[in-house]
């Protein structure tokens, strides 16, 4: 790919960006005057959207939240599902000087009302299914509720805007957008990210280890409304020219498979969870995935004998990689042509890593620490969380919070969330190799595993697992289990306990939350 006139890498991977710069204008403007306005940019089932479209309507969205009294720096809250809509609101903002904060749509009311309080935005705009929330969040607010709107009425506003837009020139540092984490430990925080992260994101990792070229049709499962999936489903394609498939559907393995029939991508962005459904709903049969030239997988740690089933199945490998919302997409990854199962891969080109012991010294080879990573496209600070941003950014690395080991090989192994491992008989214990290891029975679609005190008051590894066929697991399983456990991992990792349920808590990217179950 050319990259956009203005623009360029270093030999060490660092961009270069015009001193007075607006990120909407490469990733919008550039493909009307390179001649791809009459190609699709978006797809769903209901319409597509040309380049030359596009552009048009987000110079409307900009000139319509202007017209709405916004002014360059305020933020724009957006509860939007994954439509057209969204492409408007997000780069109308970028362009007109504003600052868009994409919501993630599955919260309730009182967490509305604390990111529309905790943002000091100047308007709410949010898809008509979540009135049922935003209203109460809003009533919660009283005097200090913002103002809000639906999209049908924000999309009615742009009608009657100008169709010509100046963008709002800025350094490529300055304050651009925000995105809320996914409060996978508490409270989200509100990380605010520069002009220049999704240039960053999108040709390191887009481009250069995925290879997303103008050819390529993207289509995420994993929602706009977060990190991954504003990089799968949004600043990829719209980087190199190429065309996003949109649903604002909850997905499953019917609406996925289907989508990929009928639109037939050749990049398709999942997360584990996911995949474990989808590979589930194989076993009735095949579905036609030969468009696919690559999976992506992130969120969680894809266990390693996932991807041999699916690559079985599909004859697709699913490349896995770990990234973050103050990274903004993925930092480390399996490629195409170097993949790994059971690892998160290699570090993308442009980041640095480092894995440090609790002494904040480097650990050797084959040790395990805290992953700590800088580039260019991490976040600037929290919003409103000034201690927090002391602690997790510093000197320009990013504490990631997760604890990982270096192979031999120079792979990165995820040993889980450094809040989540457990002391066991006085050793460290990775919970997410437990859980690799459970989920290689035929029986058990998903499993976590969190720390119980014995009745010595000791911490031992305790179980959850969803079984791939409803009902109860019995005492013979739980043997089974328990005995796979001891045959594969050092004897003290084994469970002593196993709990079977439904479902497992996670968030919306797709994380379990294994603080909702050690409380």
């Amino acid at each position: 790919m050319v990259l956009p006139a203005g623009i360029s890498f270093t030999s060490r991977n660092k961009v270069r960006l015009p001193a007075a710069f607006n990120v909407a204008v490469p990733f919008i403007d550039r493909h009307v005057g390179e001649g791809r306005g009459t190609r699709a940019a978006i797809r769903t089932a209901h319409e597509t959207v040309t380049y030359g479209e596009l552009a048009e309507r987000v110079n409307r969205s900009g000139n319509a939240l202007r017209a709405l009294g916004l002014q360059p720096g305020q933020r724009l809250l957006m509860v939007v599902k994954d439509c057209p809509a969204f492409f408007y609101l997000f780069w109308g903002a970028i362009k007109a000087g504003i600052v868009p904060v994409p919501l993630n749509t599955l919260l309730r009311g009182d967490d509305y009302a604390y990111m529309i309080d905790d943002s000091g935005c100047g308007l709410v705009v949010s898809s008509v299914e979540f009135a049922g929330e935003i209203g109460p969040a809003l009533k919660q607010l009283g005097a200090k509720a913002p103002k809000a709107m639906t999209v049908d009425d924000f999309l009615a506003e742009m009608v009657k805007a100008a169709t010509a837009l100046a963008p709002v020139l800025a350094a490529p540092d300055a304050d651009c957008f925000w995105l809320y984490s996914s409060g996978s430990t508490g409270r989200p925080k509100g990380a605010v990210h520069a002009q220049r992260d999704m240039v960053v994101t999108s040709e390191l990792y887009g481009v250069r280890v995925l290879g997303v070229a103008d050819r390529d049709v993207s289509y995420s499962a994993a929602k706009l409304f977060f990190a991954y999936g504003l990089g799968n489903g949004m600043t990829f394609p719209l980087w190199t020219g190429s065309t996003a498939i949109l649903d604002d559907r909850r997905p499953t393995p019917d609406t996925t498979f289907a989508n990929i029939e009928t639109f037939k991508p050749t990049l398709y962005y999942g997360v584990p969870t996911l995949y474990a459904a989808q590979l589930a709903a194989l076993e009735a049969g095949p579905r036609n995935l030969k468009s696919l030239r690559a999976c992506v997988s992130a969120g969680e740690a894809l266990p390693a004998d996932m991807f041999r089933r699916w690559q079985d199945k599909t004859g697709t490998a699913i490349l896995d990689g770990i990234g973050s919302t103050e990274a903004l997409h993925i930092f480390i990854g399996n490629r195409l042509n170097d993949h790994r199962p059971g690892t998160s891969g290699r570090p993308v080109p442009g980041y640095e890593v480092r894995i440090l012991d609790d002494k904040g010294k480097k650990v050797k080879a084959g040790e395990s620490g805290r992953l700590w990573i800088r580039a260019e496209s991490t976040a600037k600070y929290y919003w409103n969380k000034p201690e927090k941003t002391a602690e997790t950014m510093v000197k320009g690395w990013l504490d990631t919070g997760d604890t990982y080991r270096e192979d031999r090989d120079g792979y990165f192994i995820y040993e889980g969330r450094s809040d989540d491992l457990l002391k066991v008989g006085g050793i460290w214990c990775s919970p997410v190799e437990i859980e690799n290891c459970l989920v290689g029975h035929p029986a058990v679609l998903e499993a976590a595993v969190v720390g119980q005190a014995d009745e010595a008051a000791l911490i031992k590894p305790k179980a959850i697992v969803v079984l791939k066929q409803a009902g109860a697991g019995d005492e013979a399983l739980t043997d089974e289990l328990m005995a796979l456990c001891k045959k594969t991992l050092a004897p003290y990792k084994y469970p002593r306990w196993v709990e079977y349920v439904p479902d497992l808590p996670k968030t919306a990217t797709g994380k379990i939350q294994r603080f909702k179950l050690r409380s």
